[in-house]
């Protein structure tokens, strides 16, 4: 065990983030723009951010291992993406017709993914998904679909739903707003449970479009695959004429630069991607065979549109961060660095006899307060409580993590081996406590 020497920081000064929390909580519902950033009983608001690094409005630095919930894989302000926006910028920002970038990014993004034999830009994952699922229906001629529990697939009315009583049961809705009859057309299935996905196909032959899935659950760890279980529902799907999406907004350019369809070797029918290929600007990509994106209007009768589909400056963003990755090989790179992370927080753990779990791949992390969970039930009984008093000790200390038990942190490749010795070693001050 590396001898860890860390002392917590004071408390941080907030004054500066607790005035602009009072005047947005009176304009807007919860003071914040999505409810993920509701940090009680205040969030900090950033100023400022450069590499690995957040800056508040009160100026406290913090390691950031939350990187806009994944898209910032390169750290922020990379300087080849400033560089290249500023370039796009002085030729327009926004033009309402094609472009050459948008024919250079669509060949470049079907060459990592295969399976992506024709593709659509949007303006973010939740488009994305949408219209995956979408397309399922439209080309099936089939309403119902399947998601699995825990994973998030965006804020539309077909995944806001959730489990009924029982493994056949229709689903319900999440949220005020969404209507019976959408949800009652979304299946969900526990993950890592093949044979609960056998017994669904069964129970609704003929009626089922598709199944969308994050290979790996982004948004409650992450949890991780068993082995086999990708290439079973891969097998089942196809074996019932089931459309298979893939969901890898998360996992996209971060397992591979193919996404976890590259590693895992799995070929799913439609994929959705968005995040790393924004490089921090908004976008989505939804994508598949050849003859299901061609029902795709204009070609076809499956409705899809958008003012800021194919928008330069994302593209321009995405394309740059690619060329980093690949020149640098900076995948290499930051899964070393994930596995190191990974193996010094599990000797922290294990130092300090807590019967915490630590999970992750590539360059995803987390400590489960509990067992090591493998699907959406058994997360649930981590301490959600512990590990937010967790939060806000590493908070205090000077490290930015996901404020949920249920996200997955990310590093990133401005994390530097120093930056991940400092962050250990708060790790190992604040699980002390």
């Amino acid at each position: 065990m590396i001898n860890l020497p860390y002392r917590v920081a004071l408390l941080m000064h907030l004054d500066s983030s607790i005035r602009l929390f009072d005047r947005a909580k009176k304009l807007m519902p919860g003071g914040v723009s999505s409810p993920v950033r509701a940090i009680s009983p205040y969030p900090f608001y950033t100023a400022r951010a450069e590499g690995p690094y957040l800056w508040d409005a009160d100026d406290n630095r913090l390691i950031d291992y939350c990187l806009a919930y994944g898209p910032m894989i390169l750290g922020h302000r990379h300087p080849a993406i400033v560089q290249a926006v500023a370039e796009q910028m002085k030729r327009g920002w926004l033009y309402g017709t094609p472009s050459e970038l948008e024919v250079a990014a669509a060949e470049r993004i079907s060459r990592l993914y295969p399976s992506m034999e024709m593709l659509r830009f949007v303006s973010s994952g939740t488009e994305a998904t949408q219209a995956a699922l979408r397309v399922a229906r439209g080309a099936t001629g089939r309403d119902k679909v399947i998601k699995i529990e825990g994973g998030f697939h965006g804020a539309h009315d077909s995944v806001l739903v959730k489990a009924g009583s029982g493994a056949t049961t229709l689903s319900i809705p999440d949220s005020r707003g969404v209507p019976a009859d959408t949800a009652k057309n979304t299946l969900q299935l526990p993950y890592n449970d093949l044979p609960a996905l056998e017994t669904v196909l069964k129970a609704f032959p003929g009626q089922i479009a598709g199944l969308i899935i994050e290979p790996v659950l982004g948004n409650i760890g992450p949890v991780l695959p068993e082995e086999g279980y990708l290439e079973g529902v891969r097998q089942l799907t196809r074996e019932n004429d089931v459309l298979l999406i893939f969901d890898e907004v998360i996992t996209g350019f971060r397992l591979a630069l193919g996404g976890a369809q590259e590693h895992f070797g799995i070929k799913p029918d439609l994929t959705t991607l968005g995040k790393i290929i924004g490089g921090g600007f908004p976008v989505g990509i939804f994508g598949g065979r050849r003859d299901l994106l061609e029902q795709v209007a204009p070609s076809g009768a499956i409705y899809q549109a958008g003012t800021f589909n194919g928008s330069p400056v994302p593209l321009a963003s995405g394309m740059a961060t690619l060329d980093v990755m690949e020149k640098e090989n900076v995948l290499e790179k930051l899964n070393a660095t994930g596995k190191q992370m990974r193996k010094g927080l599990q000797e922290i753990v294990d130092d300090l006899r807590l019967g915490y779990s630590v999970v992750g791949i590539a360059s995803m992390f987390k400590i489960f307060f509990g067992e090591e969970p493998h699907n959406y039930v058994q997360a649930l009984k981590c301490d959600k409580a512990g590990y937010l008093a967790f939060f806000r000790r590493m908070l205090d200390a000077g490290v930015f993590l996901t404020p949920s038990q249920y996200e997955t942190d990310f590093i990133s490749a401005a994390h530097s081996p120093e930056v991940i010795q400092t962050t250990l070693e708060a790790f190992s001050s604040c699980l002390k406590n």
